[in-house]
């Protein structure tokens, strides 16, 4: 086991956490803190957070460290959530003693393009700052990683991606954490239509965005049909929902999505998906659906009538747009919806289960 020991100064900010700064060598940091990069487990379970490396910019910050008048004044942010103690010395003043064993015990919250710049100078003798932030546990460090990178150029992907296991976030946050989950699990449960299919930073394979599949959840969430459903039921009532509507549209659609990318089939594109959504919302309120069999009955009316892959929307006597012109915009959004709707609702009348006629809900488009 090796003990580094310094002297730092303690902040008074929160009274759950302590932060203190210290100043420590390149060498020194590269052994206790370590980069947890975000990744899958073979069962789909989230690990880590990091985003990946960029390349550029570990080069750009390298080569001018290796200039002799380099500073780096920006403090690396590490979190702690054991092996490592403190005692105050003077008021504000603390020492601190970071226990290392196997595996380096600090994460790196914030900063690791440039402590991964510093881990290729050959001189690793480089001091620069280290803020210290110790948490309760791996939850709560997670949850900090999110609140300080929340406001700056992470990918928004990530930070959705995180939502599902932290709690206690501001309300532009938590608002999307329900349907990060449950577009998590759409991505991963074997029993899902969707599974390995919705682009995650995590599964960069995915064909359609999960931002997209996090909208259709939202909007079911704030005015359709997964608001009407117990909130104990919400989770599992709403997986099975989503997962039988894209069923449906599989089979339904199927020349339109196998083998497609949201560059050949706007089906699998963004604004395909979330206008989309309002015609599940339809055949939900009128028919009573909820199996991929009612759906397939739903959208049957729109069989010979799309242009996913090719030709051209007639959205109005003076409106025709190309296939490949749609956009994830809320007005090309909006007008696609639109069409979709009115096509449905022209159909003969409850195609499922017999319930009378309804209006679509009015669900927001979020931005």
């Amino acid at each position: 086991m090796t003990v580094f020991k310094y002297r730092g100064v303690r902040a008074q900010q929160s009274a759950e956490h302590e932060v203190v700064t210290i100043a420590a060598r390149a060498s020194d940091i590269l052994a206790f803190a370590r980069i947890d990069r975000a990744g899958r487990d073979r069962e789909g379970g989230l690990q880590g957070f990091q985003r990946p490396q960029i390349a550029s910019h570990i080069r750009e910050i390298r080569d001018y460290l290796r200039t002799p008048d380099a500073v780096l004044p920006n403090p690396i942010v590490v979190a702690f959530v054991d092996s490592l103690r403190t005692r105050e010395i003077d008021p504000g003043v603390v020492e601190i003693e970071i226990e290392v064993t196997d595996t380096p015990p600090g994460f790196v919250v914030d900063g690791q393009q440039r402590l991964t710049a510093l881990s290729g100078l050959p001189d690793l003798q480089f001091e620069v700052f280290v803020s210290i932030l110790v948490c309760k546990n791996y939850e709560e460090l997670r949850r900090q990683f999110v609140l300080i990178n929340s406001t700056r150029p992470l990918p928004k992907a990530l930070i959705y991606e995180l939502l599902p296991g932290v709690s206690g976030l501001p309300q532009r946050l938590s608002s999307r954490s329900f349907a990060a989950k449950l577009a998590e699990r759409l991505n991963f449960d074997p029993a899902s239509s969707l599974r390995g299919m919705i682009y995650q930073h995590t599964n960069p394979t995915g064909m359609i965005r999960d931002t997209a599949i996090q909208k259709l959840i939202m909007q079911s969430a704030s005015d359709g049909a997964v608001r009407e459903m117990l909130p104990e039921e919400q989770f599992d009532r709403g997986f099975m929902l989503v997962t039988e509507f894209f069923a449906a549209i599989q089979n339904v659609f199927r020349e339109d999505w196998v083998g497609h990318s949201p560059k050949t089939s706007r089906l699998v594109h963004s604004a395909g998906v979330v206008a989309l959504s309002y015609v599940m919302e339809l055949i939900v309120a009128r028919d009573a659906a909820a199996t991929c069999e009612h759906f397939e009955r739903g959208l049957s009316a729109l069989k010979g009538r799309t242009a996913w892959t090719s030709g051209y929307w007639q959205f109005s006597p003076n409106e025709q747009v190309a296939w490949n012109s749609i956009e994830n915009t809320p007005r090309q959004i909006m007008a696609l919806a639109q069409h979709l709707v009115s096509v449905v609702r022209r159909a003969s009348r409850p195609s499922a289960v017999g319930v009378e006629s309804g209006p679509v809900r009015a669900a927001k488009v979020s931005a």
